[in-house]
């Protein structure tokens, strides 16, 4: 499937997240404690996720791309709060962005990260200093599910 690239100006959204450092290989095994760490404090403060909050992974690129980064495993949420533990209130960064929707398995979001890396060197535009992905609701059927994957340009 071909992804479709557009660029857009992106306000910044307010995410309850788990930092953890890591390298890209990593990241499969990282997510998932995080995000549990996200989705039980959630659980002890009722109405801070609205109902269409979804899981957010925010990625700040290190300098170097073998280097380790930091990643905020989080779910959107509605109104600022205060974190406990290793659990905190995250802003995502605003500015021009350049963006795509995945829709199918997971195994293929390096597709639509290629995708807009493509967009950037063929219209002489920089990756920024973050990107993020929004994952839609989930599907049994992971030929349905839906994954927007942003860059915010340099």
């Amino acid at each position: 499937m071909g992804h479709s690239v557009v660029m857009r100006t992106a306000a910044s959204e307010l995410i309850c997240a788990s930092r953890r450092r890591v390298r890209i290989p990593e990241i499969a095994s990282a997510w998932k404690p995080a995000l549990d760490e996200v989705w039980a404090f959630l659980g002890r403060n009722p109405g801070l996720r609205p109902p269409d909050g979804h899981n957010f992974f925010l990625y700040h690129h290190p300098t170097r791309r073998d280097d380790p980064m930091d990643i905020d495993f989080g779910v959107q949420v509605s109104r600022p709060f205060l974190g406990e533990g290793p659990i905190s209130m995250v802003a995502t960064p605003t500015g021009e962005v350049a963006s795509t929707v995945h829709v199918g398995p997971y195994s293929g979001l390096a597709q639509a990260h290629k995708a807009v890396h493509d967009w950037c060197a063929a219209n002489n535009r920089r990756v920024g200093a973050a990107s993020w992905e929004i994952y839609g609701d989930w599907n049994e059927d992971e030929t349905e599910l839906e994954t927007e994957v942003v860059y915010l340009l340099a």
